[in-house]
């Protein structure tokens, strides 16, 4: 008589390989998936700000010297505390101001700072000293 070895199953070895290879999978995607999160609140605080650029442009080329118009960002069209950012703003001098987000987010980007400048011939640029550059949006730079 010979006995048939019915199948029980998975062994444990083969539960063992499996569960390694999640971790490896979630090893490799957690940080990524983080990177992104963070670089994506850190886009959306930028658009927060870029909205105001209009008015605030529009303010300079009337020749508004008003430092309330700049400063209370209201004036600009936006709000001071939103759910991504606080928002300050600088009155022009000679031209040259800014408009800075100080990020609400994960640990990451919380507290960091993202600044649309303007230069005295009205060019707008993207600046950021504190966020890594896998964070950092397209076009701002330290």
């Amino acid at each position: 008589m010979s006995r048939q070895r019915r199948s029980a199953g998975f062994t444990l070895i083969e539960l063992m390989i499996v569960v390694a290879i999640i971790a490896i999978l979630a090893a490799i995607a957690l940080p990524l998936y983080s990177d992104y999160v963070s670089r994506s609140q850190a886009v959306a605080a930028l658009d927060e700000i870029t909205s105001g650029r209009t008015a605030y442009e529009e303010r300079t080329n009337n020749g508004d010297s008003d430092a309330t118009l700049y400063t209370t960002v209201d004036n600009l069209g936006m709000q001071q505390d939103t759910e991504r950012c606080h928002v300050t703003a600088t009155a022009p001098v000679n031209g040259v101001g800014e408009i800075t987000c100080q990020i609400k987010g994960n640990p990451e980007v919380n507290n960091k700072k993202i600044n649309l400048m303007r230069d005295s011939s009205g060019n707008w640029k993207c600046q950021t000293s504190d966020l890594a550059a896998r964070q950092r949006p397209k076009g701002c730079y330290p």
